[in-house]
């Protein structure tokens, strides 16, 4: 995205995937962001406030790594260490849990809202800086824990706004954990991912019998949840890959409870963008809404690799799901408007704008400051009433 504003011959141009919030969008993301961080406090998510810029060996430590190539870096002037910009603010909140706040008793709740900044947008998100929204529940690793955390960020879209929400379901550890068991070399094993990532069933057919049997199924397994499931039940699978078939079933238990209108499908070869995920992991879409609403799962947090399982919410795309947040109505106050009017008006709910000028044209600078109404006579009415061309 490049900002280009030439008016008045002026000339301003802004980075490739960067630009300008104007009014009303800027409005919209701040009190959208208000109603899902009030949503993650109301199911006992602290807040935390990690830092925009790390010195880098903190902000691309553990899970940190996979955004490593996200990340832009400068060099800071005082300590001459190398820093990096956040990407993604996961990682922060799992540094802070880590050191901060090693000795508070587990499980530990944290949410977060703040901007990230990405060396390249992707095809189907181009912007490169965007407000990101999410919560961590660190030290608990049972599929209640996973069940909160999907249910919290499903509530919190909701609360939003979003409608129609659906959860993909992925199970990111089992291809490998099957892979190791039968045997596969590394460049079969990656051969296989690159096969699975594509849903090319010819290609995956062409390995050994068994392989090919297994992996065929996991590939046509992919759908509605039930259906999923029951297909993965059949399956002969190592004892790590049903371990997690297991908890994915018990997880499915408690959402179905906990989110009777909420559409789950499962995808249990789907990887990418969970390469740090260390188990059930999830995607929340809307219907007719482009891209995704956010993504989460269960990994291993800061160094002491504590179990955990978080989710964060894209908010560029959230946004162009939640229906527009109204503003405060504005009334316009005429120059020499006491003041208790004003203060007697915002108590009520409105936005007041002060005249600055005794001699304006007072529809005609209402009309300006973008107010449908007057304060005339006593009263607040309406600006069309005075028919402003």
């Amino acid at each position: 995205m490049l900002d280009n504003d030439t008016q008045n011959g002026a000339v301003s141009l802004l980075p490739q995937g960067l630009g300008d919030q104007l009014p009303p969008e800027a409005l919209h993301e701040a009190a959208v962001l208000d109603k899902v961080v009030h949503a993650f406090a109301s199911m006992g998510y602290e807040r935390v406030e990690p830092p925009l810029v790390e010195f880098e060996e903190n902000l691309l430590n553990g899970a940190g790594q996979a955004m490593a190539s996200h990340t832009f870096r400068l060099m800071d002037p005082i300590s001459q260490r190398m820093m990096g910009v956040r990407a993604d603010m996961t990682p922060q909140v799992a540094r802070i849990a880590g050191t901060r706040l090693r000795s508070v008793e587990r499980p530990l709740r944290l949410s977060y809202a703040g901007h990230v900044l990405r060396v390249k947008g992707s095809q189907l998100r181009p912007e490169r800086q965007f407000a990101q929204a999410g919560a961590e529940l660190i030290g608990a690793d049972v599929p209640e824990a996973d069940a909160e955390v999907i249910t919290l960020a499903v509530k919190a879209l909701q609360a939003a706004g979003v409608k129609d929400i659906s959860v993909d379901l992925s199970l990111p550890t089992v291809v490998l954990s099957i892979a190791e068991s039968l045997g596969l070399t590394k460049e079969e094993t990656k051969s296989l991912r690159v096969a699975l990532d594509r849903k090319d069933a010819a290609e995956v057919a062409t390995l050994p019998a068994k392989a090919a049997e297994i992996f065929g199924t996991l590939l046509n397994a992919s759908g509605l949840a039930d259906q999923a499931l029951e297909k993965l039940k059949g399956l002969n699978l190592p004892d790590v890959a049903a371990a997690e078939r297991d908890r994915l079933a018990a997880v499915l238990d408690i959402l179905k409870s906990n989110l009777k209108d909420v559409m789950f499908t499962v995808d249990p070869v789907e990887h990418r963008g969970f390469e740090y995920q260390t188990g059930l992991s999830f995607t929340l879409f809307a219907k007719n809404i482009r891209g995704e609403l956010g993504r989460g799962g269960r990994y291993e947090a800061g160094e002491a690799k504590e179990p955990a399982a978080g989710f964060s919410l894209y908010m560029d795309t959230v946004l162009r799901a939640a229906p527009i947040v109204a503003g405060l109505k504005r009334v316009y106050l005429p120059y020499g408007t006491e003041v208790a009017i004003g203060e007697k008006l915002r108590d009520e709910g409105w936005a007041t704008v002060a005249g600055l000028y005794a001699d304006e044209d007072v529809p005609v600078r209402a009309k300006a400051a973008n107010c449908g109404f007057i304060w005339l006579s006593g009263e607040v009415q309406e600006v069309l009433i005075w028919a402003v061309e």
